[in-house]
C-alpha cells in the first residue's frame, strides 16, 4: 500500500483472484456492488446508479448522483457479504478490485488504466500518474506534452462539455484541450470535425490550420461582385481569432480581418443597406 492507495498482483492460483474479469458492468470489471449512500440502493457502480436515477423516466425532482466520497458499504460480488468499504471481502477473501482507492472509495479490475489519484482534483485519474501534472489555476490534470504550451483558463474542466453537456471534470471519457484553453471531448471534437466545425464552442476561436480555407475563400470573394449599391460599404468587424476589431469593406460571402487574415469574424455594426460608405464620403 501506497499513500493509502493498493495495486494488486494477478496470481491465477491465488484465492485473491478468483472470480477476476467476470464481475462488473459497462463502466468497471469489478467483484463488488455499492450501496448508494444517498438512496440505500444497490448497483454495480456510481455510473450506473447516475444513469438510472438521472434517466427521463425519473421525476426530475428526485434525479440526483451518488455522493462518490460518501459511499460506506459495498457487496462482495462473490459471496454477497455486505461490509465496509474495504479492497478484500471479510468473508471469503476475495479481492473485490485491483486498484483500490480508499479515498475515493474506488475499485477497478483493469489496472492497465494505470490509474493514480491526485490529491488536489480530489479524484483519481487513469493514464499514469508519470504521464499528468496538475494545473492549480485550471483545476485538473493534464498530460505533461501540455506542461509549457497550454493557455490557463481559470477550472477549465469544471464544467459541461459544451457538445454533449455532460459534466468533464469526472468523465470516463477522452478529453482534449483545445488551443484557446478550453477542453472538451475528443469524440465531440470529431462529431465537430465531421459536421465541418472547426472553432471552439465557447469562444469561437479557429482550434486547427485554417489556411487553406481562408485561400479559397479568397478566391469566392474575388469571383463574387458585389452590386453597385452595396460596393465600397464599409461594415465595423471583431475577429474571432486574433480578438481585433477592424473596418473592413462589407462583402455577402464573409469578411476579412485585415490583422490576421482569418474570416472567422462576426459583424458588430453597419450592415449593407445602413452602413457607412467611407470612400464615398471621401
Amino acid at each position: 500500500m501506497e499513500n493509502g492507495f493498493e495495486l494488486g498482483t494477478s496470481n491465477p492460483n491465488s484465492p485473491l483472484d478468483q472470480g477476476l474479469g467476470d464481475f462488473g458492468c459497462s463502466h468497471y470489471r469489478r467483484r463488488c456492488k455499492i450501496r448508494a449512500p444517498c438512496c440505500d440502493e444497490i448497483f454495480d457502480c456510481r455510473h450506473c446508479h447516475n444513469e438510472s436515477k438521472n434517466s427521463v423516466e425519473v421525476n426530475p425532482l428526485d434525479r440526483h448522483d451518488v455522493p462518490r466520497h460518501e459511499l460506506k458499504r459495498v457487496i462482495c460480488s462473490l459471496c454477497g457479504k455486505e461490509q465496509d468499504v474495504q479492497q478484500h471481502c471479510i468473508q471469503c477473501g476475495v479481492c473485490m478490485g485491483k486498484y483500490f482507492c480508499s479515498k475515493c472509495k474506488f475499485f477497478d479490475d483493469d489496472d492497465s488504466k494505470q490509474q493514480y489519484h491526485c490529491d488536489e482534483c480530489g479524484i483519481c485519474r487513469t493514464g499514469g500518474k508519470e504521464n499528468f501534472f496538475h494545473c492549480s489555476r485550471c483545476g485538473c490534470c493534464y498530460s505533461k506534452l501540455l506542461k509549457d504550451s497550454h493557455n490557463c483558463v481559470e477550472r477549465a474542466m469544471h464544467h459541461n462539455c459544451p457538445v454533449c453537456f455532460e459534466y468533464l471534470f469526472d468523465t470516463t471519457r477522452d478529453i482534449t484541450v483545445l488551443p484557446c484553453g478550453h477542453t472538451i471531448h475528443l469524440e465531440c471534437v470529431k462529431e465537430m470535425e465531421r459536421h465541418f466545425q472547426y472553432a471552439c464552442p465557447v469562444c469561437s476561436r479557429s482550434y486547427c490550420d485554417m489556411s487553406c480555407v481562408w485561400e479559397k475563400l479568397d478566391q469566392e470573394v474575388a469571383s463574387t461582385p458585389m452590386p453597385q449599391i452595396y460596393q465600397n460599404k464599409m461594415v465595423w468587424i471583431l475577429c474571432n481569432d486574433c480578438g481585433e476589431t477592424s473596418e473592413v469593406i462589407f462583402h455577402i460571402v464573409a469578411r476579412k480581418c485585415i490583422k490576421c487574415n482569418s474570416y472567422n469574424t462576426r459583424q458588430t455594426r453597419g450592415g449593407p443597406t445602413s452602413c457607412s460608405s467611407r470612400i464615398e464620403e471621401n
